[in-house]
């Protein structure tokens, strides 16, 4: 029973949505990295209205998860050789 409400807490608290585009490997991963900030984000701008951080260190989390976004789509999309990892 804690493994299923275990499972249940982890969808509710971070849902993933469907991927409905081109199917390849690289896409579906980089839409999971996407959804994942989307929700980092979402996280922090909460945290950070209701005065539980700072807007300064807001920003500076927001942006280290902006490199690691940009950096996910420069490994997966903009890669012409990328060969999944087996």
């Amino acid at each position: 029973m804690t493994e299923e409400f275990s499972n249940i807490e982890e969808q509710f608290l971070y849902p993933i949505g469907n991927y409905y585009g081109e199917f390849t490997p690289q896409n579906l991963v980089f839409n999971a990295n996407l959804q994942q900030f989307a929700q980092q984000v979402s996280y922090l701008c909460s945290l950070e209205a209701n005065g539980k951080i700072s807007p300064e260190d807001t920003y500076e989390e927001i942006k280290k998860f902006w490199k690691q976004l940009k950096h996910s789509k420069k490994e997966l999309l903009d890669n012409t050789n990328y060969t999944p990892e087996e």
